[in-house]
């Protein structure tokens, strides 16, 4: 059976996209994003799901490691975020002095916190926060994670869908050590990629124009600092189109005159959400 690891504890968000994703795999906890990239790293029969954005709230923080391991990406999922409120069974609203969850969780759910006078805590994750309720058991705690949390760990849901704005979503990244792309076709392709470039005035701007002849769209252009450094960076891209299409393919060539380092990280079909 293969495996698939992912942050948290089970009942996380994490875990629920894992359960969409390879139900049939066997689906594995970790403490940190680290020790994710870590054990996909050592085994090929292995792979992760790491949140990568939010609709909302933006980047998780996790381009450091995409850097570091350079995992193959396979694949993207979006998540529906729906935040609850969980409590310890027969608790009232009246009853809760302080609310627990991710840092993001909390931030998402800003309002309904504020409009019952709660006080936030912020934990390593959500599951572990309706976790620690659960084995607590005290009526003034209660946690904000998933309905899945709440199965997992025998609470109640005391209120649902609590988040600022509904619809939220969580970009989900399918990772591994072995390399594999889809077959060049007539569907929608992400292709994914890193580079840095070499040290020169205006860089950026040259290495960018071969996409804009070659009509190619970047979905994603990020930077992130070098490892003790604040003058040299790695950028991180998503653009629309497989690196078998021409116009791909051109546009990447240009880039590389421009690049020190450059590694693609995956070729994938764009996930249907994105045409919502």
């Amino acid at each position: 059976m293969n495996k698939i690891y992912f942050q948290g504890t089970f009942g996380a968000y994490s875990h629920l996209a894992a359960l969409s994703v390879h139900p049939k795999d066997e689906i594995i906890p970790c403490k940190t994003f680290d020790e994710c990239f870590l054990n996909a790293s050592k085994d090929d029969n292995s792979k992760i799901i790491i949140p990568e954005s939010n609709r909302i709230t933006g980047n998780i923080g996790i381009e450091y490691l995409i850097f570091q391991y350079r995992l193959n990406i396979y694949s993207e999922y979006f998540q529906k975020i729906e935040h609850n409120l969980l409590v310890i069974p027969g608790t009232k609203l009246s009853d809760i002095k302080n609310v627990y969850s991710h840092s993001q969780a909390l931030s998402q759910c800003s309002k309904f916190i504020k409009s019952n006078n709660l006080v936030e805590h912020v934990r390593a994750d959500t599951a572990g926060s309706a976790e620690m309720v659960s084995t607590v058991k005290e009526k003034k705690n209660a946690a904000i994670a998933s309905t899945l949390s709440a199965e997992t760990y025998g609470l109640e849901i005391l209120k649902k869908n609590i988040e600022n704005e509904k619809g939220n979503l969580t970009r989900f990244l399918i990772m591994g050590k072995n390399i594999f792309q889809p077959e060049f076709g007539s569907k929608k392709y992400i292709t994914s990629f890193l580079f840095k470039l070499k040290s020169k005035p205006a860089a950026l701007y040259q290495a960018l124009g071969g996409f804009a002849i070659n009509g190619v769209n970047l979905t994603k252009l990020q930077s992130y600092p070098e490892k003790n450094s604040f003058d040299s960076y790695f950028f991180l891209c998503d653009l629309d189109g497989h690196i078998e299409d021409i116009r791909v393919k051109k546009s990447l060539e240009d880039l590389g005159l421009h690049c020190e380092d450059f590694h693609v990280l995956g070729v994938f079909e764009a996930d249907k959400t994105r045409e919502k």
